[in-house]
Parts: structure tokens; C-alpha cells; sequence
């Protein structure tokens, strides 16, 4: 076994496990007294403390409410393509920029089949000011014409 000093005041002891040894108390009245006023103070601690008791809620009124909505909107059908351009480009004369969730709360159309529409008609916008929304491409703006022509 080796000794050695860690710091100023700690000491580490090495070695390996020879021989393993069970320790039992002398059951004597002194431990047994010992034994009680653990118990007690540790009772008399866990009277103290104050406790918040909840009641378990299989489901909360906001989960709720959104189960409610969502069938009653029910599944997004995929509309007829020439419908969700003009719905695409009625919503772009109002705003340049629109990020896809708008969109599909525009259009009430699902995801990928709106993103499989605006591949042709717009451009996503990756980085900058107008990070993660879609616009439409050059030849598709009214109002760059009209800017124009003014």
C-alpha cells in the first residue's frame, strides 16, 4: 500500500483489496439510543418541510384545444395547381416575403406538395436579412414591373 500527500491537508491511500470484511455495530443500548434520535430527527425533518401534492391531468386544455382544431381543420387536400398559384401569387402582391408555415396557412395545402409548387415559381432564401423565406423569382414580380415602367 502506498501513502502519499495530494495537497497540503489530503492524503490518498493505494492498494489492492486483499480480503473483503464485513462490519457490524455492537448492538449495545448506546447505539440503539443513537439509532432513536436519528430516527426522530429525521422524521421530525421530513415534517417540516413543506410538500405540494399535484394531482395528475390525463390531458390539459391546451392539448385540447389544439386536438379540436386540428379536426376540424382536417387533412390538407392537395387543391388543383393553377388554384395555388393564385392563391401563391395574390399572397406575394400582399408581402415579398413569406417563410412556408405562412404559406401553408395561406393556402391550407400540405407541405411538400406547396414546396414542389413554389420550386418553380419562387426562391428560398438561405442566408440573410430575409433568412429561411421564400420569394418569387425575378420573372414572376409584378411590382418590380410596375417599379419600372413608373
Amino acid at each position: 500500500m502506498n501513502v502519499s500527500l495530494l495537497h497540503k491537508d489530503k492524503i490518498a491511500l493505494e492498494g489492492v483489496v486483499v480480503q473483503r470484511a464485513e462490519c457490524r455495530p455492537a448492538v449495545s443500548e448506546n447505539y440503539m439510543r443513537l439509532k432513536k434520535y436519528v430516527h426522530i430527527w429525521f422524521s421530525q425533518q421530513l415534517d417540516k418541510a413543506v410538500t405540494t401534492n399535484y394531482k395528475p391531468v390525463a390531458n390539459h386544455s391546451y392539448n385540447l384545444d389544439y386536438e379540436k382544431r386540428k379536426k376540424e381543420e382536417g387533412k390538407r387536400a392537395r387543391a388543383d395547381k393553377r388554384q395555388v398559384l393564385d392563391m401563391l401569387f395574390s399572397a406575394f402582391e400582399k408581402h415579398q416575403y413569406y417563410n412556408i408555415k405562412d404559406l401553408v396557412d395561406i393556402t391550407k395545402q400540405p407541405v411538400i406538395y406547396l414546396k414542389e409548387i413554389l420550386r418553380d415559381i419562387g426562391i428560398y432564401n438561405v442566408k440573410g436579412t430575409h433568412k429561411n423565406t421564400w420569394e418569387l423569382k425575378p420573372e414572376y414580380r409584378h411590382y418590380q414591373n410596375e417599379e419600372k415602367s413608373d
